[in-house]
């Protein structure tokens, strides 16, 4: 097997990608025999531009690879590339598989049973309960959960999968080092403790918008089947759908209000062929994975809290809250956290029923015991 220095220099070739590293592996038989090839050799390649192979012969970037592979150490990251034995089965059979993963976490949960939970990042209270619900009685009975780590729906399947004491995997769209959405940086720290935070990209790379839907094929790559939550007409969820179904996943829709905007896209999808999710027992119907062999351990529905049975920040938050919206700035605010904590624990309070997000970065407390 090629080193993981060789693995990486290739990855870090501009404008080769994905596909072109995979066309010149199998031509030339691994990454150390490519980079050996002369530029005649690599000129048989289809679809390899000549700048790329220029860059190749003439500059490859082996110091920056010893680098990413120092920083990869630092971080206590692992670096798997495609041909090697713990690359997850179900992502090497998809049309346009990543030659490297970035795993921060425990890697071996890639190669188990997955299904992938999607949807709104601005979700409804609804939506956001639903997801929680199906993430935790998923991760019960035995499967990954698999999401984005973005903010709403893929936050709260993540968080429901963590509640049932189950394995989770998020697929960013930046590299594994880099905090984003740092709203979600503490729920990033829970995963890697109980399944992994993975990404194709380079330590340090930022999340620019187009890495994204790239990053959506490696989601519904590595699962069973994805279940959108809620998605408008237009939405990254609906992506991954389409992914899936192109390659021969399942793909489940949780209907929502006839009149909502973030639920037009689920029911588009339902009206298209998509399964119909209202309780988990809905998924595994058409599943083909012998569940049986899983143990079953469904979490119970959580009990809201009272409000004198919450911490200190929990309290401060839901001093400053009432049931008229608020912005996450006057918030911060009022109760003199800062940004990041204030986002953990508004994500705490709002999985714990007691708040609900609103578009525009709003918060409003709901009814709660006294």
């Amino acid at each position: 097997m090629d080193s993981t220095r060789d693995w990486l220099t290739l990855h870090l070739v501009p404008g080769l990608g994905a596909m072109g590293c995979r066309t010149l592996i199998e031509m030339f038989g691994g990454p150390a025999k490519v980079l050996a090839a002369d530029s005649k050799a690599l000129a048989q390649a289809p679809g390899i531009h000549r700048k790329v192979i220029e860059l190749i012969t003439a500059r490859p970037p082996y110091r920056e690879a010893e680098v990413e592979q120092e920083r990869t150490r630092e971080y206590g990251v692992d670096v798997i590339s495609w041909d090697n034995p713990a690359y997850p089965e179900a992502l090497r059979t998809i049309y346009n598989p990543p030659m490297l993963l970035f795993v921060k976490g425990d890697a071996s949960q890639l190669n188990r049973p997955a299904i992938a939970v999607v949807g709104s990042r601005a979700a409804t209270s609804y939506g956001l309960k639903i997801a929680r619900r199906l993430g935790a009685e998923l991760a019960g009975h035995g499967l990954t959960v698999v999401s984005g780590l973005a903010l709403g729906i893929d936050a709260g399947a993540h968080a429901g999968a963590l509640e049932a004491h189950g394995s989770t995997v998020a697929v960013v769209g930046c590299g594994v080092d880099v905090s984003y959405p740092r709203r979600n940086m503490s729920l990033a720290s829970r995963i890697v403790g109980s399944g992994a935070v993975i990404s194709e990209y380079s330590m340090g790379t930022q999340p620019d918008a187009f890495r994204f839907p790239a990053r959506n094929r490696i989601i519904s790559g590595l699962s069973l089947g994805v279940v959108v939550v809620e998605a408008a007409t237009r939405s990254g969820s609906l992506i991954t759908a389409r992914l899936a179904m192109e390659e021969g996943r399942e793909v489940f829709a949780v209907p929502g209000r006839v009149d909502s905007s973030k639920s037009a896209g689920t029911h588009k999808l339902l009206q298209d062929g998509a399964k119909l999710v209202y309780r988990v027992e809905d998924i595994f119907e058409e599943l083909s994975v012998p569940l049986a062999n899983f143990a079953v351990a469904t979490p119970k529905e959580t009990k809201i809290p009272a409000l004198s049975e919450l911490d200190a920040t929990g309290v401060k938050i839901m001093a400053v809250l009432d049931e008229y919206p608020q912005h996450f700035e006057i918030i911060i605010n009022k109760s003199g956290l800062g940004a990041q904590k204030a986002a953990e624990v508004l994500l705490l309070l709002e999985l714990q029923g007691l708040v609900e997000s609103l578009p525009g970065q709003q918060y409003r407390a709901k009814n709660v015991a006294a």
